[in-house]
């Protein structure tokens, strides 16, 4: 009875906390402390929610049968509700967030939304999914993509200075590398599927159920070819093109924003750390494990040395070779000690080449943004530029 007064009085006291601020107004409002920390601390918990949900996820669907009311999709499905109701605060008071954020998490959320019936779809008419790459996929990630981005526009706009403002910023965009990394887990959780297989039966993480239906699916035998094909479906050449470029561009965007040294490295690793924490749980709980990418973490450190040379040309053409090596040579080095998705050598021109020319953009952007801001004003709260 205690206990059940004690939750009342809580429930009753945040009520008349929140209520006076649920007016409506336009996006760029003036927002209250108070609200703007408790929204994106909400923002942080609904990102949490997610990434483990998501985490699981993957591992879930290398050991069983796709299940729609699966307990990774449950956690998954907790974290959306907490994004879709953030929307809504956003979209109805305007409180913390300027026009664009604004539009930006409607989009990103609005997306997500349309996805998971398309996905459920797909795997009505298709069975299971062979790869993390499909549409029905993407629409999910971009989705993400959008929503996050509008929360980091919100957060650095109007979060105030101090030492939370960069650890929480940081903080977001360890979830945003979280989101453009996930497709690619396919074949990090794929390619220990395919090394249980070789170990015998009795080491294969799969069960015999969801071998028998993606053979059925693909219409060939339980055999290896089948299962390289289950486990590996995607080019050898997209691993390292999408660590290389992608995950690279989330961390230069992370450096130049967050503005502190070190910041590339510090993203990477949390994300790195948080796989490699996740891996003893998944083994002790009898889950598919993957090869954890510590690589990137080399990657990162590229990214911030490049940043001690103040040319921006200088700056893209040095970071892209010091990136491209690092991620090929860290994948060879990985693929030999631990374990490593089989990657394309011969395609480190072609991601040296075009990620010079995008992070060559991105400073170009970015310089002229900061320009034009000092000629119609500065940003609110804009984040120190320390190099």
């Amino acid at each position: 009875m205690k206990a059940g007064a004690a939750i009342k009085d809580k429930a009753t006291r945040w009520v008349e906390w929140a209520l006076p601020y649920w007016t409506r107004g336009e996006a760029g409002r003036e927002t209250p402390p108070d609200l703007f920390r408790f929204l994106y601390l909400s923002w942080i918990a609904a990102f949490v929610l997610k990434v483990f949900g998501a985490s699981w996820d993957v591992s879930w669907h290398f050991k069983w049968l796709r299940d729609d009311l699966a307990p990774p999709h449950l956690l998954n499905s907790a974290g959306t509700a907490i994004v879709v109701a953030l929307m809504i605060v956003h979209s109805y008071t305007g409180y913390g967030v300027d026009r664009t954020a604004q539009r930006l998490i409607q989009w990103g959320t609005g997306a997500f939304l349309i996805a998971v019936p398309i996905d459920l779809i797909n795997h009505r008419v298709n069975g299971v999914d062979i790869t993390s790459w499909s549409p029905s996929h993407m629409l999910l990630y971009i989705g993400t993509a959008f929503m996050i981005a509008g929360v980091i526009r919100g957060w650095y706009l109007y979060a105030p200075e101090g030492r939370l403002r960069p650890i929480l910023l940081g903080a977001f965009f360890v979830f945003f590398l979280e989101n453009t990394l996930f497709p690619s887990e396919h074949q990090e959780y794929g390619v220990l599927e395919l090394a249980s297989w070789d170990r015998g039966p009795e080491h294969v993480y799969a069960e015999p159920s969801l071998l028998e239906f993606a053979a059925k699916q693909m219409g060939r035998p339980m055999d290896r070819g089948m299962v390289e094909k289950f486990s590996l479906p995607v080019p050898d050449w997209v691993y390292p093109l999408w660590f290389g470029i992608a995950a690279v561009l989330v961390l230069v965007l992370a450096r130049r924003l967050v503005g502190r040294r070190w910041t590339a490295t510090a993203v990477a690793a949390v994300y790195v750390g948080f796989r490699a924490a996740i891996w003893p749980l998944l083994v002790v709980f009898h889950f598919p494990p993957s090869a954890v990418p510590f690589f990137l973490v080399a990657a990162a450190l590229g990214v911030d040395l490049a940043f001690m040379i103040r040319l921006p040309v200088a700056r893209a053409a040095l970071g892209a070779v010091l990136v491209t090596a690092a991620i090929y040579g860290g994948l060879a080095v990985q693929d030999r000690l631990l374990e490593a998705p089989p990657f394309m050598l011969a395609s480190w021109p072609v991601a040296a080449v075009v990620l010079g020319a995008a992070w060559f953009g991105v400073e170009w952007y970015g310089r002229r943004r900061s320009g034009e801001s000092k000629t119609s004003g500065p940003l609110p709260m804009s984040a120190p530029a320390t190099p």
